[in-house]
């Protein structure tokens, strides 16, 4: 997309796309690119044919209304009451289908003029490139990643785990939408991707960072893709690309708002 100065003091540019993979026949992932309103997401739908596609559309055109906001707080608020809205719906829709889950993990990056953060729900990702160094913000809300914690599997022992698909927290999952909210703290030449886990299950953090370091990020977009569709494409495949070219140090070093708000 365009380069912007607002809404939070940098400049950035993003580029996106979503694949259907080479297994599914519906694309259950939706992608959101607002770099005007500085707001990016990546919905991953569940609960199957006329579902999943539901959930995640649902997610995305609800976060596409926001007004933002002049602070990353009441920001970061705005995206909960929305997904919370989300979330009932979602619960509603899927008693009157008599279905067990219709629902949606996301990621979303939101930038105001006072910082940037991050809020999740099941195992879409954000990283974080800076300098050749690739990190996870976010940290899955799953079955999987509760057992690493409890030190109960090993991370080899993860990547094959039969429950790997397993999320313990999405839009429309429960009553209460619980999401994780973590501020974001960026410099110039810094990268940052969110994508669904049909690109993260079929290659490493590694290999996702040698790619996001392309000059290019449409063709790092491209390429991101690319490679899980050698690998198979067994699920749908999203990426959103934010790379930073120039930002104000303030906004860097000052606290930007707290976990758990």
């Amino acid at each position: 997309m365009t380069a912007m100065q607002d809404p939070a003091d940098l400049s950035v540019e993003s580029a996106a796309r979503t694949h259907v993979g080479l297994v599914r026949k519906i694309n259950e992932d939706a992608i959101l690119e607002l770099p005007a309103h500085g707001l990016w997401a990546v919905a991953d739908g569940m609960g199957g044919h006329a579902a999943g596609d539901y959930a995640s559309q649902s997610v995305v055109e609800a976060l596409k209304r926001i007004l933002p906001p002049e602070g990353i707080v009441d920001f970061a608020r705005a995206v909960q009451h929305t997904l919370q809205t989300v979330n009932d719906q979602l619960l509603e829709e899927a008693g009157k289908r008599s279905r067990g889950t219709i629902g949606a993990t996301v990621v979303v990056l939101l930038a105001a003029d006072d910082g940037l953060a991050c809020l999740w729900a099941g195992d879409s990702r954000l990283y974080q490139l800076r300098r050749g160094q690739i990190g996870a913000v976010s940290r899955d809300h799953s079955y999987v990643q509760e057992l690493l914690d409890a030190g109960a599997i090993t991370p080899a022992q993860a990547e094959h785990h039969p429950m790997g698909n397993v999320v313990t927290r999405a839009v429309g999952a429960h009553e209460q939408l619980l999401l994780e909210a973590r501020p974001v703290r960026v410099e110039a030449g810094d990268t940052l991707l969110l994508c669904s886990d049909g690109l993260t299950k079929t290659m490493s953090d590694e290999e996702i960072g040698a790619l996001l370091a392309a000059p290019n990020i449409h063709e790092a977009a491209e390429a991101l893709v690319d490679l899980a569709l050698q690998r198979g494409g067994p699920d749908n495949i999203s990426v959103v690309i934010v790379r930073v070219s120039e930002t104000d140090p303030a906004a860097i070093t000052r606290p930007v708002w707290p976990v758990g708000y």
